[in-house]
C-alpha cells in the first residue's frame, strides 16, 4: 500500500509538473503555489446532461473550507449561460429553464472566476471526475490544461472510513457500502432533508468532509 501510494504521488508531481509548463496564460500560475494550510475548496457542477463531449456547464458552485469551518460567506455560486439551449431532461433535474440562463455569465468568465475563487487550494466533492472532467474541457481554450489542484472524493473518504470500521479478521473481505449520497449523508448524521433547499450540494459535499475528516481524527 505505502508503495502505491508512493507511486501515485509521483505520477501526481509528474502530471503537474506537464500541466505547469503546457500552461498558456502565466497569469495563472498562481494555481501551482503550495496551498493554504488546512484550506480546501468544496465543488460543484450542473450540466445541460452527461455527455462529455456536447453537454455543457450551466451552474457552478463553490465553497471555502478552513479548518473544520464552511465558510458560506464565501461562497460561489455562478450561472452560466449554454451555447446550445437546455434539455427537457436537464430542466427536469435542475429546475433551469433557458430564461433562468439567459443572464449567465459565459463559459470563459465562469472560469477566470472560479479559478481565482479555487486559487492553490485541493478540490472536494462528490463523484468530483466528471464535473473535473467538464471544466478541463471549458478550461484548455483559455489555459491549455485542466486544474492542477489535488483532489478529494467525499464517497471514497467515506468508503474507506466504513472500511476501517469492519473486524480485523474481516478486513479482505468487501462488504457492501452504500455511497448513494443520501445514504452516505444518513449514515453519517447529516439528514438531507434538514433545510436542503437552502444548502447547494457543494456546502453538503463540505459537511461532509468535515464530518468525516473529524470521524478519522484528522481534525
Amino acid at each position: 500500500m505505502a508503495e502505491l501510494l508512493s507511486s501515485r504521488r509521483w505520477q501526481q508531481a509528474i502530471k503537474r509538473q506537464w500541466q505547469r509548463l503546457r500552461l498558456a496564460d502565466p497569469d495563472f500560475r498562481f494555481m501551482f503555489e503550495p496551498a493554504p494550510t488546512s484550506q480546501w475548496v468544496a465543488l460543484d457542477c450542473k450540466t445541460t446532461g452527461f455527455n462529455l463531449r456536447q453537454d455543457e456547464i450551466i451552474s457552478i458552485e463553490a465553497v471555502r473550507i478552513v479548518g473544520n469551518r464552511i465558510m458560506t460567506s464565501e461562497r460561489l455560486d455562478m450561472l452560466v449561460r449554454p451555447q446550445r439551449g437546455v434539455s427537457a431532461e436537464s430542466v427536469r433535474i435542475y429546475h433551469l429553464r433557458e430564461q433562468d440562463l439567459a443572464d449567465g455569465l459565459p463559459i470563459d468568465e465562469a472560469m477566470k472566476r472560479l479559478l481565482h475563487f479555487i486559487g492553490s487550494r485541493p478540490l472536494v466533492g462528490y463523484y468530483l471526475d466528471f464535473d473535473l472532467a467538464m471544466i478541463a474541457r471549458a478550461m484548455r481554450p483559455l489555459l491549455g490544461i485542466g486544474l492542477p489542484q489535488p483532489t478529494i472524493e467525499v464517497s471514497g473518504l467515506y468508503y474507506d472510513y466504513k472500511m476501517g470500521q469492519q473486524p480485523s479478521h474481516r478486513q479482505h473481505d468487501v462488504p457492501h457500502i452504500d455511497l448513494h449520497f443520501a445514504s452516505m449523508m444518513n449514515d453519517l448524521e447529516l439528514p438531507l432533508d434538514v433545510c436542503h433547499e437552502a444548502l447547494s450540494e457543494a456546502v453538503w459535499a463540505a459537511l461532509a468532509f468535515v464530518k468525516l475528516r473529524q470521524l478519522r481524527g484528522e481534525a
